[in-house]
């Protein structure tokens, strides 16, 4: 067993990588974030929007965002118009996550940009997300880096999005993720 290695994770790279804004910036949004965006109480969708904007979040109109949600980084945050994002859910986004117009990100489910080189240093490695106009990423999912879900695509509940493009149209669930059916027609149901 001692020939298997063990990186030493006080020198790995890049604790603060993904910042990309001063210090203070980033700690006054944590802040701001517990307040008025992660915090359970049913305030305003619209006051959780607008404390998003202020931050650089690019939100588009009649945007609906549920309590309990989580933003690491709103300035690399863009939501289309009419988008509902559900309760509990996470952008963990090191990296720019992009979601179009009347998608709907469902309750608990976690998008992140972020992972490490595993088999050397640990340093932090991103790739972006889009999730297309139409899309809907139902609860419980987690969508990595890298993942493309296409224009009114569904994600079945629960599901792994490992870095995959899924097509327009199409349902995808399981695991590993595969197509399940088509969402409009007689392709499939949820």
């Amino acid at each position: 067993m001692s020939d298997i290695p063990v990186i030493d994770l006080s020198k790995a790279p890049g604790e603060r990588a993904a910042w990309d804004r001063p210090a203070w910036v980033v700690y006054l949004w944590a802040v701001c974030e517990l307040l008025f965006v992660t915090n359970p109480w049913q305030i305003s969708s619209g006051l959780r929007v607008q404390v998003l904007r202020a931050f650089g979040a690019q939100i588009g109109r009649g945007v609906v965002f549920r309590p309990r949600t989580r933003v690491k980084f709103p300035w690399k945050l863009s939501i289309g118009d009419r988008s509902w994002i559900g309760e509990g859910v996470w952008f963990h986004n090191q990296d720019q996550v992009d979601v179009g117009s009347d998608a709907v990100i469902s309750q608990d489910a976690f998008v992140t940009t972020g992972s490490h080189r595993h088999r050397s240093d640990m340093a932090l490695v991103t790739k972006p997300v889009a999730i297309d106009d139409g899309a809907w990423v139902t609860s419980r999912c987690v969508v990595l880096g890298g993942s493309r879900i296409g224009r009114s695509a569904l994600i079945r509940p629960l599901t792994l999005v490992d870095g995959v493009s899924v097509p327009p149209g199409e349902i995808w669930g399981g695991s590993p993720i595969e197509k399940c059916g088509t969402r409009f027609g007689n392709g499939g149901n949820v």
